[in-house]
């Protein structure tokens, strides 16, 4: 599943060729994905110039004068910008056309992805309005991971990859913060120090802007906005590496199933 990284690298990737454009139509060749597409979309947006292009958490936001278009990628979508004579293929389920020339084309085989319209500002979106802080901004600290870890049994790694907590922390980059600050993911969140928690929030800030820095981690299916795959996968440390030797100590990594997903650390380096 695209992370918080892929979606920014989208982000960055499309606004330069569509924002202050204005769209001239829009293509709907499927109703629904995870949800029904607004079927006035096509009559939402023509005419209508787009603003720009921002991200909450792992949704991106299309922002024009009278609202927002909500796109997720789901499990294996993908956003792209393609040439206007680019002929759709099977999974091409929706472009919007620009007046330069750009179509924006949205892809996703197994339709898990979300393409929705609101009116209200986005933060109030019932999608939306309980998330928790961007990872990348001074709301995410030590002070406020601690406060929010306090009493808490449940396991670290479960702890920040709730959006409730702090969007976009996702399977990949839990496993390679929790690695770097040198704490066992399955220990329980409130027990952590707030030294524990200034390691970590250091190191998921470091984790997260680095990738997002080499374009996101390919996995599967991803491809960012520019058609290229992400780069980070070179540098894992820990995540897709159970049975090999720890880059620090050398001991094999052990790789365990922790809240359904795969969990890999070194039994010598994480406490």
């Amino acid at each position: 599943m695209p992370e918080l990284p892929e979606v920014e690298t989208t982000r960055r990737g499309i606004e330069p060729h569509v924002a202050g454009h204005t769209v001239t139509a829009v293509e709907l060749r499927r109703a629904r994905l995870r949800w029904p597409i607004p079927a006035d979309l096509p009559v939402l947006l023509k005419r209508r110039k787009l603003l720009s292009v921002n991200r909450r958490g792992k949704y991106l936001l299309l922002r024009f004068t009278h609202g927002h278009a909500l796109l997720h990628l789901g499990m294996s979508g993908s956003l792209r910008v393609v040439a206007a004579d680019q002929p759709p293929r099977k999974h091409d389920h929706v472009d919007i056309r620009f007046g330069n020339g750009a179509v924006l084309r949205f892809t996703d085989p197994r339709r898990f992805g979300a393409l929705l319209w609101t009116a209200e500002p986005p933060a109030e979106h019932s999608l939306l309005r309980h998330l928790g802080p961007e990872p990348l901004t001074e709301a995410f600290n030590a002070d406020y991971l601690f406060a929010r870890s306090r009493k808490r049994k449940q396991a670290v790694k479960t702890l920040i990859m709730d959006s409730a907590v702090v969007v976009g922390v996702g399977n990949i980059y839990a496993n390679e913060a929790l690695y770097l600050a040198g704490i066992r993911p399955s220990r329980a969140a409130g027990g952590i120090s707030r030294a524990a928690c200034e390691a970590l929030t250091a190191n998921i800030k470091e984790v997260l802007a680095k990738a997002i820095a080499q374009g996101g981690t390919t996995l599967r299916d991803f491809v960012g906005g520019d058609g290229k795959p992400g780069y980070f996968k070179q540098q894992l440390w820990v995540y897709g590496r159970g049975g090999q030797p720890c880059g620090r100590c050398g001991k094999p990594l052990k790789e365990v199933r922790l809240g359904q997903r795969s969990t890999v650390y070194c039994t010598a380096c994480q406490r």
